[in-house]
């Protein structure tokens, strides 16, 4: 009930604004003919009074007397002539505005715009789902539930449950497609991923097997190689690690986009980064390391933090460093501190948007140390 009130108040009130010009426009026009007679009876009767005096002849008073009465008999003749044509003007405008607008505003409120009213059928929307990719994953899942055989289907929303953080629903699509079209190293890896993101980032038992058998089938495969090394890490093996993420840089090209990040775990596990440049913003200097080496555990980490923070302020001089966001990301994480973690990645975003090859390896990397990444894109 008080909704109603409000929407009453409000059209009443646009009413008021709406005519109140129209309603002054003919005031007005008619207070200007009342001022142009009243002003012409004055000139008459000072017409009198100079006459009285001796201040003009009685010739020059008869000529004045009738210029001044053309005009009044004019005014007063244009009168009644054009005050009825804006009169029904006025009176259509303002059964439009009082009646017409309020009506259809309301028709259109009852038939569009009310919040009760139901969506558009989910079948119109089915026929025409345009970009809208919630609709299209409901087709696709309709489709599949009438074709559950259909290993392409389920090929292909695999992926887009998982771009959708559905990692369950993805986990099932990748399985079905798996069993209905064989193994290959895209769904297997695609499988290890959604048992990672259902873990937390923590590469399972499981996910390891799937991986180990992706590599069977693609032995240089580097996504399967780089989660494989990633396991050895979480598992306390850095020597393994170290070895295995060591390898895997030897067989990446120079340019690969997943070098940088590589790198940076053969650092964490005490080894030199492969093509690193060493000169980077941020990166430690060999001074740095052997200083490190005769430190106690509180200085070494005293040490640590002072030399994050230096890439810190290095980077927001030089954003232009996707190496050095990956490792101030990462060295956030490792410390402990998840909310400059977060802003690191949102910062490191700004300069490697998502679209891009670097800015997809920071979110996969927000991914593995668990960092949330809701609004680190906007």
């Amino acid at each position: 009930m008080l909704f109603w009130i409000l929407v009453a108040a409000l059209t009443a009130a646009l009413a008021v604004i709406l005519l109140y010009p129209l309603l002054r426009g003919a005031k007005a026009a008619n207070n200007i003919r009342a001022g142009e007679a009243a002003v012409y009876r004055d000139q008459l009767r000072e017409l009198d009074r100079d006459l009285n005096g001796g201040l003009i002849t009685a010739e020059e008073a008869d000529y004045a007397r009738a210029e001044i009465g053309r005009r009044l008999i004019a005014v007063s003749a244009d009168e009644p002539a054009e005050t009825p044509k804006p009169a029904r003007h006025h009176r259509f405008t303002e059964a439009f505005v009082l009646l017409v607008l309020p009506v259809l505003g309301l028709c259109l409120y009852l038939t569009t715009g009310r919040p009760d009213l139901p969506s558009q059928p989910l079948e119109a929307r089915l026929e025409n789902p345009g970009n809208d990719v919630a609709v299209l994953i409901t087709k696709a899942e309709r489709h599949l539930a009438e074709k559950p055989d259909d290993g392409k289907g389920w090929d292909v929303l695999a992926p887009i449950y998982f771009r959708t953080m559905r990692v369950n629903d993805a986990q099932v699509a990748y399985r079905n497609a798996i069993r209905l079209l064989g193994p290959s190293p895209v769904r297997l890896d695609g499988l290890a991923e959604t048992l990672m993101a259902v873990s937390d980032g923590v590469v399972t038992e499981e996910a390891r097997q799937v991986l180990e058998q992706s590599l069977t089938l693609e032995p240089d495969n580097p996504r399967a190689r780089f989660y494989i090394a990633l396991s050895m890490e979480q598992a306390g093996r850095p020597d393994e690690a170290r070895q295995a993420f060591e390898a895997l840089a030897k067989q990446s090209p120079a340019d690969a986009p997943w070098l940088p990040l590589v790198n940076e775990h053969i650092a964490m596990n005490g080894g030199a980064k492969s093509g690193a440049n060493l000169a980077a913003p941020g990166n430690p200097t060999q001074q740095d390391v052997a200083a490190a080496e005769t430190m106690s555990a509180g200085d070494r980490q005293q040490m640590i933090r002072g030399m994050v923070e230096s890439l810190d302020a290095k980077l927001s001089e030089e954003p232009n460093n996707f190496e050095g966001w990956v490792r101030l990301v990462r060295s956030y994480a490792v410390l402990n501190d998840k909310d400059r973690a977060a802003g690191a990645l949102k910062r490191g975003l700004a300069a490697f948007p998502p679209p891009g090859e670097q800015g997809r390896q920071l979110l996969a990397l927000a991914r593995e140390l668990g960092i949330a990444t809701e609004g680190a894109t906007q």
